[in-house]
């Protein structure tokens, strides 16, 4: 009798567990990962030749155990669904694009979406990852999340592990599968998200969820990111994006983000109040070259004047 080794019966397992399509388009590779609402899959798209990620549906089980009394449930299909949904009218650089949505021969529902490589946000936060940088990839997860709301969807699980930065520097906020889209879901009351990222109006259940909800996970995502020895100013606007009160916060993404741009020019933060040090080295910093010039004019001038009395 022959015997398979554990390796090669561990992958006939995972090959008998992949998602059967109704058609030879699509080729699963491997399983990338997988959570409460479904498994994504490398697979290759063989009538376009080119490499995808595919997310599978898990097995439609309501989730009323977060949802308050009187909200129909809401399963896991249904919530992939509003994902592919939610993609499909976001074309932005720094969302995810999705090619195409199914159901497999057993019914569950799928969407293909562009293969993403690189690393998550998380992965890269106790790395020597200079601050700067640390700043441009929230400058760019904030552009994403912001066309995101213009098109009428919050994302309602902005974490590190979410975002994704490749390999030449490109950055992607992932997982829509807890957004809400035009502010009239039945699904807006439920409890979904990430602790530590969530706003107190997510945790409560009670209070309404809008874009600010997305402002306070940025708050959380920033705050993350800030080494130690971070500037206070820093500290200040992610502090402001995570107020309780959803008028403390900014009231868009765009404003937050502006607040970091100031902050990276060198100018005033609006979320901080500067000590007559602060302002002084701030304006230093910022004007170091006309300062520097200034300084040597005068040196010279000196120097000059020095040499002419001799």
């Amino acid at each position: 009798m022959t015997f398979l080794p554990d390796t090669a019966l561990d992958h006939l397992r995972a090959v008998a567990a992949w998602p059967e399509f109704t058609t030879d388009r699509y080729l699963v590779r491997e399983e990338l990962g997988r959570g409460g609402m479904g498994v994504v899959y490398a697979a290759t798209d063989t009538a376009l030749e080119r490499e995808v990620a595919i997310k599978v549906g898990a097995t439609a089980a309501p989730h009323q155990d977060d949802a308050p009394a009187g909200t129909p449930p809401v399963t896991s299909s249904d919530r992939l669904t509003r994902e592919a949904q939610a993609l499909a009218r976001l074309e932005h650089p720094g969302i995810v694009p999705v090619h195409d949505h199914g159901l497999l021969a057993d019914g569950r529902p799928f969407y293909v979406m562009k293969r993403v490589e690189g690393r998550t946000l998380a992965s890269l936060i106790d790395t020597d990852l200079p601050l700067a940088e640390r700043l441009r990839i929230f400058e760019r997860v904030a552009e994403a999340v912001s066309f995101a709301h213009a098109a009428g969807v919050v994302h309602r699980d902005l974490t590190p592990s979410n975002i994704m930065v490749g390999d030449f520097g490109e950055v992607m906020v992932m997982d829509f599968g807890a957004a809400l889209l035009d502010h009239t879901d039945g699904d807006a009351r439920v409890v979904i998200g990430t602790r530590g990222y969530m706003a107190p109006e997510q945790t409560s259940g009670a209070g309404t969820i809008d874009e600010r909800t997305d402002v306070y996970a940025l708050g959380a995502t920033l705050d993350a990111l800030l080494p130690a020895d971070a500037p206070p100013p820093l500290r200040s606007i992610a502090r402001r994006a995570r107020a309780d009160r959803p008028d403390d916060r900014y009231q868009s993404v765009t404003h937050l983000a502006d607040d970091v741009r100031r902050f990276r020019n060198g100018d005033r933060v609006l979320a901080h109040r500067e000590t007559l040090v602060e302002q002084l080295t701030r304006l230093a910093r910022r004007y170091q070259m006309p300062i520097l010039l200034v300084l040597a004019y005068l040196v010279m001038r000196a120097f000059i004047a020095l040499t002419a009395g001799v």
